[in-house]
């Protein structure tokens, strides 16, 4: 079959299938409130409040520092517009699979935006101490502004502290977008439910990944190839349990070195550890332990 015969007969039957498919998906429903084609519109207000926490840095400009002020309202006002329409949507589109018609989707949107909106300053101040951290913990680092401009981990954990403050208020959706458009720029995996402390530092980064029901504390390390993962929780039918618990937790000044992988959500890995590369580990550690391969 010629190209053009192919075209005129072919191609009208692909597009019916592929049309038929599309619109009898009891998952993927244009009426229902969200807008399936907001993904890029999520990248922008994710890079304008990124532009907002580190001016010079993340913006597309350069920003006078007499027109400071100025330019955070005029983005401020920017991110709230856009970023409330979206937050209603996904409220909107939740209530519709859950078959919730007694809240108010325009009120909670509103109040999430806000809540967001008044923690962008303890957000800067905890990355503020993370970049902190990367500079007192990397010998090859000369200047706090390469930190910023050139880490990967810093747009990572600046993306997962605003992903996490949506999470933490119950904006479905949109976290897990902001999270992994991170993750396929930065090579760093990290899901908005986890909760981590300040001093955080990411070493290199590729291919760390940190699971949901994660906890890690103050002034952590971790290098390239980290996974603090899940142990798979089942009921007694053997179906995946999503509401418990499936990630280690991290105390405080523990340092985890390349390729280590900690599963489960029993899992503690005790204040002052220091976790070798390569390791494997499904159980607590003690406080103040050294973890290491004995054959290596």
């Amino acid at each position: 079959m010629i190209f053009n015969e192919w075209m005129n007969c072919r191609l009208p039957e692909i597009v019916n299938k592929l049309e038929s498919s599309i619109l009898s998906s009891s998952e993927i429903e244009a009426d229902e409130g969200l807008d399936l084609t907001g993904r890029n519109d999520i990248f922008e207000i994710l890079d304008a409040i990124l532009a907002v926490l580190f001016p010079g840095s993340f913006s597309k400009e350069i920003v006078d520092k007499k027109e400071m002020a100025f330019y955070i309202s005029d983005k401020l006002r920017h991110i709230s517009y856009k970023l409330g329409k979206h937050i209603r949507d996904v409220l909107k589109y939740k209530c519709s699979k859950t078959n919730c018609s007694t809240c108010n989707c325009d009120d909670h949107a509103n109040d999430f935006l806000i809540s967001l909106i008044e923690e962008l300053p303890s957000i800067r101040a905890i990355l503020m101490e993370d970049i902190q951290a990367a500079f007192d913990g990397d010998p090859a680092a000369q200047f706090i502004d390469e930190i910023i401009l050139s880490y990967p981990c810093i747009e990572a954990v600046a993306t997962h502290r605003i992903a996490h403050k949506l999470y933490s208020l119950g904006v479905p959706i949109i976290p897990r977008i902001m999270s992994e458009r991170a993750h396929s720029r930065t090579g760093i995996d990290i899901h908005p439910g986890a909760k981590i402390g300040p001093r955080f530092f990411i070493d290199h980064g590729t291919g760390v990944v940190i699971g949901e029901t994660s906890t890690i504390g103050r002034n952590v390390k971790l290098y390239q190839g980290v996974t603090l993962g899940a142990l798979s929780v089942v009921d007694k039918d053997g179906k995946l349990r999503k509401d418990q618990k499936r990630h280690p937790d991290i105390e405080d000044d523990v340092v985890i070195y390349a390729n280590a992988t900690i599963l489960g959500g029993e899992t503690v890995i005790g204040k002052g550890s220091v976790i070798g590369g390569n390791t494997w580990i499904v159980q607590s550690v003690a406080p103040g332990s050294k973890v290491y391969n004995k054959d290596r």
